[in-house]
């Protein structure tokens, strides 16, 4: 699941990936973002976990941390698509 701020980020992301750069490189972020929905759909505990409760962090490119949350053994939520060049403590997670 995904909520309001991960998509919308998400979205900015490749927007910027295309003006900024080229269809290949919006390409792989989609495409690491895509693999890592599909191992999270087994393994939600396998990246790294953060200091707020439930809440666990994937590196999906030098630039860009996916934040999610784990509710259930099964299940997760998206939070958001940071950028890494910003401040961590504006997350608003």
């Amino acid at each position: 699941m995904w909520n309001k701020y991960a998509r919308l980020d998400y979205y900015k992301n490749i927007d910027y990936l295309l003006k900024s750069w080229n269809e290949t490189v919006a390409q792989n972020f989609i495409d690491a973002v895509r693999n890592t929905i599909e191992i999270l759909e087994t393994d939600q505990f396998g990246f790294q976990k953060t200091n707020r409760p439930n809440i666990r962090r994937v590196v999906l490119t030098p630039q860009i941390t996916l934040f999610y949350k784990v509710y259930e053994e099964h299940s997760v939520e998206l939070l958001r698509f940071w950028n890494n060049y910003q401040n961590p403590q504006k997350t608003n997670i």
